[in-house]
């Protein structure tokens, strides 16, 4: 069996998705690119039913919050070939006054939880999630304390004085 490269996941990708696939690049030779919310789940059925590199396993789902964005959310899914042995990280961008995507529980049971996970930390509402709700967090919290919209610490807090540290 011939060794998959990133250039070959790279030409299969562009040649079936076009213009949908952007800001490509490979840090530390992790080939990493972008899509949209419309066609993240066709790309995710692609890589994996994909007869060259066959991206069976589901790594991880999380986001990461850009605040200085218009588009200020990354949907980020790693993915590993265990056949292949290689890894991929795919990224979607959406908008944090609607941080709307679809689910992929339906390629992958293990989305459930990850998905979960995403939901109560950064407020990401996976559509057609079998049961989206909390896991980490108490139901009443009121926010999502991943996102950069809060204090990190109470300014009030007595006891973090920098004149009780000598500074």
């Amino acid at each position: 069996m011939a060794e998959v490269t990133n250039q070959d996941l790279i030409q299969q990708l562009t040649e079936k998705f076009g213009e949908k696939i952007v800001g490509i690049n490979e840090p530390y030779g992790l080939l990493t690119f972008e899509t949209t919310k419309d066609v993240i789940i066709d790309v995710l059925a692609f890589l994996k039913q994909n007869t060259l590199a066959k991206f069976n396993f589901l790594t991880d789902i999380t986001a990461v919050h850009y605040p200085e964005k218009k588009h200020g959310i990354a949907v980020v899914y790693h993915l590993h070939s265990m056949v292949s042995k290689i890894r991929i990280r795919v990224k979607v961008f959406i908008d944090t006054n609607h941080p709307e995507i679809a689910t992929a529980t339906d390629l992958w049971n293990a989305a459930n939880w990850m998905e979960r996970e995403t939901y109560d930390l950064f407020g990401v509402k996976f559509e057609g999630h079998p049961d989206l709700r909390r896991i980490l967090n108490m139901d009443e919290l009121g926010v999502h304390p991943m996102l950069k919209q809060y204090p990190l610490e109470d300014p009030n807090r007595v006891d973090k004085k920098d004149e009780y540290f000598g500074r």
